[in-house]
């Protein structure tokens, strides 16, 4: 004869085990987990890259470089008006055009822009390792923050104020490589929505 105790806790232990296996069996991996666009701070790679699952404004400038050897130019930034490689019309974007005047190959390209409403005062910065690019001595390349693929082409925020602001927007980019001193330019986007390839 079972002891009425016994019959209780065999009981409790049973429907323990079945809400354990409900509970394992329902559980679903965290937003933190999935793929796709984070809420919070953009993945970053031992060198501080971000990568390619977000791109988020920055708090601060993360780059580093105290080199004061000549050579590295920032010499056109687009943000309307924007052609390809082959020189045809695209859509408007950030196009910046860099330059190596120096001896030396530019390798381990970073770029920090920031994004100013005139009107508003609002700011934004990013950050962007340009990876998988160089620049041979005496040679130049074009980059293209547009989320499309291949050298050259960077991912972009398409929530950001060059993108949902209609007032003037000025850009400041600052280009750094290694070895190389710091290069910076400055662009406009003028007034109005993004205008299409033409």
């Amino acid at each position: 004869m079972h002891h009425p105790f016994h019959r209780r806790a065999a009981a409790a232990t049973t429907a323990g085990l079945v809400g354990l296996a409900l509970l394992t069996g329902c559980s679903t991996a965290s937003p933190s987990s999935s793929t796709g666009t984070s809420s919070g701070p953009a993945p970053t790679t031992a060198s501080g890259a971000t990568t390619a699952s977000a791109v988020l404004p920055v708090a601060s400038d993360p780059i580093v470089d105290t080199s004061t050897t000549p050579g590295l130019a920032v010499t056109q930034v687009l943000l309307e008006d924007n052609t390809d490689a082959s020189g045809a019309a695209i859509s408007d974007c950030l196009q910046v055009t860099i330059s190596n005047t120096s001896s030396q190959e530019a390798t381990g390209l970073e770029m920090f822009y920031t994004m100013t409403d005139t009107t508003t005062g609002a700011s934004e910065s990013y950050y962007q390792a340009l990876d998988g690019l160089s620049i041979p001595a005496g040679g130049s390349a074009t980059v293209w923050f547009d989320g499309g693929s291949g050298t050259g082409h960077y991912a972009e925020n398409a929530y950001s104020i060059y993108r949902s602001s209609t007032n003037e927007i000025d850009f400041t980019v600052e280009v750094a490589a290694s070895g190389l001193q710091i290069a910076t330019g400055t662009g406009i986007k003028s007034p109005g929505g993004a205008e299409q390839a033409d």
